[in-house]
């Protein structure tokens, strides 16, 4: 995605980055889930006129990647090349994702840097030479501590489990390369305690410290029972642990070793979102690789709850994965992304149904926006020849709702661009959108047409503008998240020819009320928020 032409420049870039995903399957929800919330939190920073840089990617290295490739009889290169073409890279456009790059862990771009950067740790003395045996997920691609496992039921009796995956794991021993990540544990509870937004939320936060607490152990960087990955530069019998490799892309996409003006204008990252079980990857060992490198540490790593499916985490392992088309196909693009945001919160597990997806959809979104985009649309057309007419009779009833627009405006740029709370971001914003619709049922405009005099003439007016420039403010708040329709509603209200693009609005300011000028051509266009036809049964 272009950056608009308001950005602050000379800055450094706001910075955010999605995990990288694995691609031994499609994607499901959960992926798109953090994906979507991403491309929300940095589409509302470029409306803040601010430079973004957006990324996300997959991670393609590792024996999971090996396995599932050779279960398929394709090479792991075939298979992640097929899975990112045909599968990823097809759902972020179809999602409407403005991500401005796609690393993946196979290019040249990725791979040599990882090497240089492992190289240097070892020339300094910070990885060394051991061995290792313990319990291994092939699932998570990590080794285990035994208090973790769970103990095996059924099929899976006398065996010990993944905490995530329910699957047992595998005990292996190898001589591999370690990372001494037992000597950062201080170092980094000095940073927890200097920098206490740095994990969110704060049960994340809690979580990490206390894992610390406990002391860390080194960490292995190497494997030497497979080569599906990059080749530690000083011994080719190893491959670099396929996390030491994935985290590594959050500094090799933003142009380190390759790219020094790039790299200082865009690292560290300002927002990590990640899964909360990958939360130690990025909240532990990735800082600590990066204390021991001597760069910045990031801003922040956010863990985002799970999406749960009958009280399962959401993934194909448990077969609870639902492909995104399949509820975009029925509710549309824009609501698929409002919907998540707006019934969870950020941070926390939340179960997803079809009956509130619907419920949600036909009260929020058709009855109480939708429809009113509608009847302001019609009223202006009917009583005014689709001319936006002049407010030239005021009161206290428009004051209040400019008011509102001042109030959600502040509160929704604080959730969302500063705490990362989507749900209240949407919440301030569509309280507005309540406001103004209790507006219009208390000013009866279609009572106050019938007063042709001039004093009536000027009331409906004043009514009827003042309706059409809180819907501009609505598509302007509402674009980061509902971009389609936010651009159809702007389109109705006629604002490009006088304002400029949708994408160019500035959040702060948005409450300047009067923007959208009398004489602009309101048109009424399809219905934002079609009639959901019934429920496709499976």
């Amino acid at each position: 995605m272009a950056a608009n032409g308001n950005e602050k420049q000379g800055t450094k870039a706001y910075y955010v980055t999605t995990p990288i995903y694995y691609v031994n399957d499609a994607p499901h929800l959960g992926h798109a889930y953090t994906t979507v919330a991403g491309d929300v939190l940095t589409r509302w920073h470029r409306q803040r006129g601010e430079k973004v840089w957006y990324l996300t990617g997959t991670d393609e290295h590792g024996q999971k990647i090996m396995r599932t490739a050779d279960a398929n009889g394709v090479s792991p290169q075939e298979w992640c090349d097929k899975l990112v073409t045909q599968a990823w890279k097809p759902l972020w456009e179809h999602l409407e994702i403005a991500n401005d790059d796609f690393i993946r862990t196979t290019e040249k771009r990725h791979t040599d840097r990882v090497r240089e950067f492992v190289q240097d740790l070892w020339d300094k003395g910070e990885i060394y030479k051991g061995g290792y045996e313990g319990p291994y997920c092939v699932g998570c691609e990590e080794y285990k501590l035994p208090g973790e496992l769970l103990d095996g039921e059924g099929e899976y009796a006398g065996e010990k489990l993944c905490p995530v995956h329910k699957k047992p794991v595998e005990i292996l021993k190898e001589e591999n390369y370690f990372f001494k990540l037992s000597e950062y544990a201080q170092r980094l509870l000095d940073f927890y305690e200097a920098n206490p937004g740095f994990i969110q939320p704060e049960s994340a936060r809690n979580e990490v410290v206390n894992f610390v607490r406990q002391g860390l152990t080194d960490l292995s960087i190497s494997r030497s029972t497979f080569d599906w990955g990059v080749k530690v530069p000083w011994d080719d019998k190893h491959v670099i642990y396929v996390w030491v490799d994935a985290l590594l892309n959050y500094a090799t996409a933003a142009g380190y070793g390759s790219d020094q003006a790039r790299f200082d204008a865009t690292f560290p990252a300002d927002v990590h979102l990640v899964g909360k079980d990958i939360l130690r990857f990025h909240a532990v060992i990735w800082p600590a690789m990066l204390m021991a490198q001597g760069l910045p540490l990031p801003g922040r790593v956010v863990a985002n709850g799970w999406l749960l499916v009958g009280g399962e985490k959401m993934s194909k392992s448990n077969l609870t994965g639902i492909k995104p088309q399949d509820l975009t196909s029925h509710f549309g693009v824009d609501a698929y992304r409002w919907y998540f945001l707006r019934a969870i919160s950020f941070g926390q597990d939340g179960s997803f149904s079809w009956e509130d997806f619907s419920a949600r959809y036909t009260s929020e979104l058709a009855n109480d926006y939708g429809n009113l985009a509608s009847r302001v649309a019609a009223m202006v057309n009917k009583y005014f020849g689709g001319e936006l007419p002049a407010a030239t009779a005021s009161g206290e009833a428009e004051q209040a709702v400019r008011e509102g627009l001042a109030k959600a405006v502040a509160a929704a740029d604080r959730a969302i661009g500063e705490e990362i709370d989507f749900q209240s971001g949407i919440l301030a914003i569509f309280d507005f959108v309540k406001q103004v619709n209790g507006y219009i049922t208390e000013q009866e405009p279609w009572k106050v047409a019938k007063d042709d005099s001039e004093e009536g003439r000027a009331r409906l007016a004043s009514i009827l503008y003042t309706a059409a420039e809180s819907l501009r403010a609505m598509a302007v708040l509402l674009n980061p998240v509902m971009p389609d329709t936010s651009q159809k509603l702007w389109d109705s209200l006629g604002a490009e020819p006088h304002l400029g693009p949708l994408a160019a609005q500035r959040i702060d300011e948005t409450a300047d009320w009067g923007r959208l000028p009398a004489g602009a051509t309101v048109t009424k266009g399809a219905v934002l928020f079609p009639r959901l036809e019934e429920q496709p049964t499976a």
